[in-house]
């Protein structure tokens, strides 16, 4: 019987494959309608089930017990976590203990108290300008501590004032000395209209335009040659105490584009013991043995030409070049030589003669203070004394005068033509191509920069 039902099976399964096939399609067509329907049953079982929205809705409601119960509201406030808060400004002549502090969030009458009574505040703080200024308070505007920082001219060190709230509460303060950290920093302009107004909006301070003038002032007439669209690229050092920016040093390198042309320029120092001075990329010196400027970079009211005189109300030939800046700017000789006369000199004043060699001698007139005597060796850039308007001046202002062989001449044309220094040495070569190289790079990337935020 077992045997008879086994063959029975095989017998069957040989036929259904037979006709699996014979008939593909067939059977292919027919295994989908039996899938469909029973997908189609499934989804008529499917669209039976009661709407969610028409279930019955029902609210539980239970107690829970708080966590805060039997606690004042006082006593949550101290367990929260206090945090400190942080402002930094620069101080302004007009400030006084109270403008101070509530431009720098503070609200702490005995802070305020403190500082309108403190010497070290009043000598270094209130109503000094462009100090950085850094305050810590509490979560509730209470003085923690009070930090200002500034560096005085030419030195490596910068000052730091601390006001500090001690435990007790008590408020002490203290002057502290530190070295700067020297950095440096990538910047570029494009003049619109002057060289000032080009590194206000690159947001470069005023010292490192100066310096910038300076630098080119034998290759580039600031007062007459400027062009818009030129650029410049620059590198300069920046001074920072606490890693907050203090001022501006050095230039260490830069790149003017005037008129078509391009002008570049390096700070090198070849050894410790000597002077560092500024090269073109290629190696040459761009010193002259004549500054075109004997006061920084600035206005000039009238130049090399004929003039109305100011006092005697006549025209006559204005034989010098008249520097507009205000009173007490230094003054520098604009070459080596000896002082030849420093005194009082009818209109000119407050005056200064200086004797170079070949014949030539420079005039500084209407001075209000005289910083050297007759007799005196002075170096290029050193300073003589400081604008005025002493003599027959009707405002501060130098007038400044170019002597060859007694004849008056032009002194920004003398300056120019004056011989250049010695260039690099072969001893210093490699070191200072390998500066340049680097140089190149940074002035490249400042360019790019411009260039990208011009587009």
């Amino acid at each position: 019987m077992k045997n008879s039902l086994t063959a029975a099976c095989v017998a069957l399964l040989d036929s259904v494959a037979r006709t699996v096939r014979q008939h593909p399609k067939r059977i292919t067509a027919a295994l989908g309608a039996v899938l469909l329907t029973g997908g189609g049953g499934a989804f008529a079982v499917a669209s039976l089930a009661p709407d969610p929205a028409q279930l019955p809705v029902s609210t539980v409601l239970e107690e829970v017990d708080s966590l805060a119960e039997g606690d004042t509201l006082a006593s949550l406030l101290d367990s929260m976590p206090s945090y400190s808060l942080y402002r930094s400004d620069v101080t302004r002549s007009t400030d006084t203990a109270e403008s101070l502090l509530e431009r720098m969030g503070v609200a702490d009458p005995a802070a305020s108290a403190f500082l309108r009574k403190n010497d070290l505040v009043r000598q270094n703080l209130l109503g000094r300008t462009g100090r950085s200024l850094t305050a810590e308070t509490t979560d509730d505007h209470r003085l923690q501590r009070l930090t200002a920082r500034w560096a005085p001219d030419d030195t490596p060190n910068f000052k730091r004032l601390v006001v500090e709230r001690g435990a007790d509460g008590s408020f002490s303060s203290r002057i502290e000395s530190a070295p700067l950290t020297v950095g440096s920093r990538l910047a570029g302009g494009v003049i619109r209209s002057s060289l000032f107004a080009a590194t206000d909006a690159a947001n470069i301070p005023d010292g490192v335009a100066v310096q910038l003038a300076d630098i080119f002032s034998s290759s580039i007439d600031f007062r007459r040659s400027l062009r818009k669209e030129d650029r410049f690229s620059v590198v300069y050092e920046t001074l920072e105490a606490d890693g907050e920016p203090l001022r501006s040093g050095r230039v260490l390198s830069a790149e003017f584009h005037n008129n078509g042309k391009t002008h570049d320029a390096l700070w090198f120092q070849e050894s410790a013991q000597s002077k560092g001075a500024y090269y073109t990329l290629e190696g040459e010196s761009m010193r002259r043995a004549y500054l075109t400027s004997p006061v920084a970079f600035t206005r000039i009211s009238s130049g090399f030409s004929m003039r109305m005189h100011p006092v005697q109300k006549t025209w006559r030939a204005h034989l010098g070049t008249d520097m507009a800046a205000a009173t007490g700017t230094p003054v520098r000789t604009v070459g080596d030589g000896v002082v030849e006369f420093a005194g009082v000199q009818n209109g000119y004043g407050n005056v200064v003669y200086v004797n170079h060699r070949n014949q030539h001698v420079t005039v500084y007139a209407h001075l209000s203070r005289i910083d050297v005597r007759k007799g005196q060796s002075i170096e290029q850039g050193e300073t003589i004394g400081a604008v005025g308007s002493t003599g027959w001046a009707t405002g501060p202002h130098l007038h400044f005068e170019f002597r060859v062989n007694g004849q008056h001449q032009d002194p920004m044309t003398i300056a120019r033509q004056s011989e250049a220094g010695q260039p690099i040495s072969g001893a210093a070569r490699k070191a200072f191509d390998q500066l340049a190289s680097n140089m190149r790079v940074q002035l490249a990337a400042a360019s790019q920069n411009l260039q990208a935020s011009a587009e």
